[in-house]
């Protein structure tokens, strides 16, 4: 036998490489093959629900590392969630309607024009169910489990169904209207957009002042006045039907360079400067209320221009007088209806200006400025012409310029039930504050819901239209078309006529011949996703409602968490969710937005193929993401290099308890010794911590805590010095087991704690451990354990901790100095204050062993000698490192002055010649 044969150098099969990109999708096979998931819901399904209800995705494309930070951090929180107590089942969805797949197949070659409709949809369903299981797979090669075999995607059969319920109570209620106003309408999508559609981008825009000559001065204007309108927007002058004042406003009449004009008297010197005025006189004031009804000669058309009252006009810019263009804008198009002005709007759904703009037909809208402001300088009515950049609305689907265009639309009419949904926010549990204030202003100031869209890919609005245009939207109708839909999709109202789609032996006094259209206009997208509380979430019966938990990111207070709040609060008079989280946007490492054209996308793909969805996984729970983030291959390699500090520390603690059986070896905490008892308390702080973390979704605290307890507590601390206890010691020795005791308690805890976040990592630590779960997805989270000397031991060592900083400081020093080259090789000697003394007598272990020093001696604070430089002073002890004197043990590695010399070993100390004397006596003959 040979010394290295007395030592417990274990070894473990647990790898120090994880391989995680090969391992990965072969344990991800296991779990499927053994139903984990279901195995799971089965343990859960008597307790309390927790129902996080999923925002749908659109389904477009491979995901992105947005995609990756929204569905981990769901994950994270139902994976928590099913070790905690609660039964929360977890079902994916996607939203498959919409612009972007139709332009997918455009740029695909289709020719939407060649086909039918219902032929064309037909192509839209088979790209989007493409498109679903192309992130199906990337978001179960996440870890993200769930039910993937089972999801809801709105253009399923029954999702409609339902959709279109939803629908018929918000207009059996009231609530659905058609109506002629100005919307936001996307020339690049030839449709109208709702307001959460809507993004703004800035643009250069031509800035002018236009003259309108007065007609009729109703004896309060002279007829060679002219009224100063400014407008950014040139291409809606021939839309003009009125100039709007404030009836309040006090208006001037000045005299300026040979001509008379019209502007607000407080923005009557700002004028004068922007127009260049050099010679001006006031010839009078009046109310803006007396100028009511004055006619004014358009610019450049043979009509009139109405003067009118409006509340909209102010003086933040401008003249204090605004052209108005009831067909473009909605503030116009309310002022002008009280005064019965027609509602013109000459521009077709492309963009183009029609036969109602004479001398414009044909001409795209923003082509029209120039030929405007040439026209304005022929009649003398162009007062001034510059340019500026300044913030625009554009569509978020195309980027491209959006116009305020008035035509006939589907409208949920929002004023009239828009107190309940304010009231209903304030009931919500709005994670982060600041959140409740954004969605109940949007509501405050949003105007009625445009759900109408003009296109072919979407769930169709079941409107039938009689002979004489009366819309009929009945109880009766509605049910039939949602049984039509669930028996055969959506797709057959475009496959049928109008009266094969009615309830057979439908009658209307509207239609005494019996003849029915039907509307072809599709709802909004956000109506298909916001009708997932009645399609999803009362439709199964594995969920709840209201759900527990919407999360999705900052965008969707506009978006989907706007529509489904309307959707739900309309017809179920409630909120569809208890409590919102939301996160910020995924941004590169310097700070943009992630971009094709600027080169910094990462996809999460690439990230897996080289570092494995863990590493993904631990780099969500690394991020505020209650803010934007940050993600960049540097970022992920500091994620990459945690991940491997975490995991060669549960490597070593499961290296070391290779001989240890959790059933017999396990020493109470009672007989631990306080060493031991301290570490047992610092895990179950962090066991605190990490769930609290958990419980406030705050994932950043638990990688800090994790990372923290690994780093400083175990790998600096507590494992540094257990070699000499766990390599020494016999392997019965009570130092021994009681170590291993806290060494697999550790691992068991992490395992545990870390199940949420890296379960593919976890699932192969726990193939190592003797726990009577198969699966660690299967076990509960570890509880607060409550140790009746905690807080007094925990205070003792806390404080030794503070001293030993000191004495590392001063084997700091000695190591430069070139006193001694390892902390083993230190004699130590510490003068101490009696209270110093007192704690190091109190804490009842070997701190030579905790130091890693030769020789630990501890001396009175009266006893340091005089004048010897080599002395550290701190507040209440000064350090003194000298190099141990004596030979090195051939076995422990201590270097001694009192070694036994052994035939045929070598050197021994008095503890190593006890220990094989006790257990490997064929050493020492």
């Amino acid at each position: 036998m040979e010394v290295k044969d007395t030592l417990n150098l274990l070894k473990t099969k647990f790898p120090m490489r994880a391989g995680l990109p090969n391992k990965e999708p072969d344990r991800q096979a296991e779990w499927t093959a053994n139903n984990l998931y279901e195995r799971r819901q089965e343990l859960n399904k008597d307790k309390k629900s927790f129902v996080l209800h999923d925002g749908p995705p659109f389904a477009n494309g491979n995901i992105h590392m947005g995609h990756a930070l929204n569905k981990v951090s769901k994950d994270i929180i139902v994976r928590y969630k099913s070790m905690s107590g609660f039964r929360s089942p977890y079902v994916p969805g996607w939203d498959t309607h919409g612009l972007p797949i139709e332009q997918a197949l455009t740029n695909s070659g289709v020719n939407r024009k060649s086909m039918t409709v219902a032929e064309y949809r037909k192509l839209c369903e088979a790209y989007a169910w493409e498109q679903v299981n192309t992130q199906r797979e990337d978001f179960k090669r996440l870890g993200v489990a769930g039910e993937w075999d089972n999801p809801y995607v709105t253009l399923t059969k029954d999702y409609e169904a339902e959709q279109i319920k939803v629908f018929g109570k918000m207009a059996e209620k009231g609530f659905i209207y058609r109506g002629l106003k100005p919307i936001y309408w996307s020339p690049s999508s030839e449709s109208s957009l709702a307001e959460a559609e809507i993004e703004y981008k800035d643009v250069k825009s031509p800035n002018i002042y236009v003259a309108f000559k007065v007609n009729d001065g109703k004896e309060i204007l002279d007829n060679d006045t002219s009224l100063i309108i400014w407008t950014t927007t040139p291409w809606t002058l021939p839309s003009n039907l009125a100039v709007a004042v404030n009836a309040d406003f006090d208006y001037a009449v000045v005299e300026a360079d040979g001509r008379k004009f019209v502007v607000a008297s407080k923005m009557a010197e700002e004028v004068a400067e922007i127009l260049g005025w050099e010679d001006v006189e006031l010839i009078k004031e009046v109310k803006g209320s007396d100028l009511e009804h004055v006619t004014t000669k358009h610019p450049f058309y043979d009509r009139d221009s109405l003067v009118i009252l409006g509340d909209h006009v102010t003086l933040e810019s401008g003249t204090g007088l605004v052209h108005t263009a009831p067909g473009h804008g909605e503030e116009d198009f309310i002022a002008a209806q009280q005064y019965g002005l027609k509602v013109l709007s000459p521009v077709d759904e492309k963009g183009c200006f029609t036969n109602e703009a004479p001398g414009l037909e044909g001409v795209y809208y923003d082509d029209a400025n120039k030929i405007i402001t040439d026209w304005l300088k022929e009649k003398d009515a162009l007062l001034k012409l510059s340019f500026f950049t300044h913030s625009y609305p554009h569509d978020w689907r195309t980027k491209k310029p959006v116009i305020y265009r008035a035509t006939p639309q589907w409208f949920a009419s929002i004023k009239d039930f828009r107190e309940d949904i304010l009231k209903a926010i304030q009931e919500v549990n709005w994670l982060q504050p600041w959140g409740m204030q954004r969605i109940y202003n949007m509501v405050r100031d949003r105007g009625d819901w445009v759900i109408s869209r003009q296109r072919a890919w979407g769930v169709p609005l079941p409107i039938f239209y009689a002979e004489n245009g009366d819309a009929i939207i009945t109880p009766e109708t509605i049910e039939h078309v949602s049984n039509l839909f669930a028996e055969f999709g959506s797709n057959v109202w475009f496959e049928r006529e109008a009266k094969d789609l009615l309830p057979e032996g439908f009658e209307s006094p509207s239609s005494p011949n019996g003849r029915f259209t039907k509307e072809t206009d599709i709802m909004d997208v956000w109506f298909d996703s916001g009708s997932s509380h009645q399609a999803v979430l009362k439709a199964r019966e594995n969920l709840t409602f209201p759900a527990d938990m919407y999360l999705e990111g900052s965008d969707q207070y506009r978006g989907w968490f706007n529509s489904s709040l309307t959707t739900s609060v309309a017809i179920n008079d409630t909120t569809p969710y208890k409590s919102v989280l939301s996160q910020g946007m995924v941004l590169d490492g310097d700070g943009r937005k992630m971009s094709k054209s600027l080169g910094n996308t990462i996809l999460p793909n690439k990230v897996i193929k080289q570092m494995g969805a863990d590493i993904v996984r631990l780099w969500v729970s690394s991020v505020d993401s209650q803010a934007d983030v940050r993600v960049s291959m540097d970022i992920l390699k500091q994620v990459s290099e945690v991940y491997r500090k975490i995991r060669n520390t549960i490597r070593f603690l499961i290296q070391n308890t290779e001989d240890f059986s959790p059933v017999e070896h396990t020493v109470p905490y009672e007989e631990l010794r306080t060493v031991d008892q301290y570490m047992m308390n610092r895990l179950n702080r962090t066991v605190e911590k990490v769930l609290n973390a958990y419980d406030n979704y705050d994932f950043s605290d638990i990688y800090k805590e994790i990372n923290q307890f690994c780093t400083v507590d175990m790998s600096n601390f507590y494992v540094n010095f257990s070699k000499d206890v766990l390599y020494i010691d016999a392997p019965d020795a009570h130092s021994r087991r009681a170590m291993q005791t806290v060494f697999y308690q550790v691992t068991v805890k992490l395992a545990k704690l870390l199940t949420p976040i890296i379960p593919h990592t976890t699932e192969e630590i726990w193939t190592y451990l003797d726990e009577e779960e198969d699966y660690v997805q299967l076990a509960e989270m570890p509880e607060v354990e409550q140790y009746g000397n905690a807080e007094e031991l925990v205070e003792k060592w806390d404080k030794f901790m503070r001293l030993r900083d000191h004495i590392l400081k001063a084997n700091e020093v000695a190591r430069e100095n070139k006193v001694i080259g390892k902390d083993f090789e230190a004699d130590t000697t510490l003068y101490a204050t009696k209270e110093v003394r007192s704690l190091l007598d109190s804490l009842n272990t070997d701190l030579r062993q905790i130091l890693i020093a030769s020789n630990f001696t501890v001396k009175d604070l009266s006893e340091k000698p005089e004048g010897d430089t080599s002395i550290l002073d701190f507040e209440t002890v000064s350090i003194k490192v000298e190099h141990m004197e004596g030979e090195v043990c051939e076995r422990c590695r201590i270097t001694s002055k009192d070694l036994i010399e052994v035939d045929g070993v070598g050197k021994l100390c008095t503890r190593c010649h006890h220990i094989c004397e006790q257990h490997y006596p064929e050493l020492l003959k």
